[in-house]
């Protein structure tokens, strides 16, 4: 079992940054795949980045560039930083974990993690 508390979402004006924690605790966080999702009201759940045991990343399209996805084992921890924010951009975000995947595994498809946070809302402001 792996427990997950995000933290560090709030309300930012356009062209602003946050940063984005997840906390891990529980079983083994370094053996799992982790990744961001979020999800806007009215609209489906969509992952933004995911990141291998081995520290590989991927990013959504809609992110690139914008959006760093992170991980440091000794803190059971990741991070996601956000910068040049868009209004867009709004929604909730969810830390995922995936206890089922190999060292150099990445996905944004919901159905291959097991464990999820609670969220922690984004607002950008135009």
């Amino acid at each position: 079992q792996v427990q997950l508390v995000e933290s560090g979402g709030g309300s930012v004006q356009a062209g602003g940054s946050l940063r984005l924690t997840c906390t891990a605790s529980g079983a083994s966080y370094s053996n799992h795949m982790m990744a961001w999702f979020r999800q806007a009201p009215g609209k489906e759940r969509e992952g933004v980045a995911s990141i291998s045991i081995g520290g590989i990343t991927m990013h959504a399209d809609s992110v690139k560039g914008r959006f760093t996805i992170s991980r440091d084992n000794a803190k059971n921890t990741l991070y996601l930083q956000m910068n040049s924010l868009k209004p867009e951009d709004t929604a909730m975000y969810y830390c995922a974990a995936a206890s089922r995947a190999g060292i150099y595994d990445l996905s944004l498809l919901q159905f291959r993690y097991n464990y999820w946070g609670q969220g922690t809302q984004v607002t950008v402001s135009s």
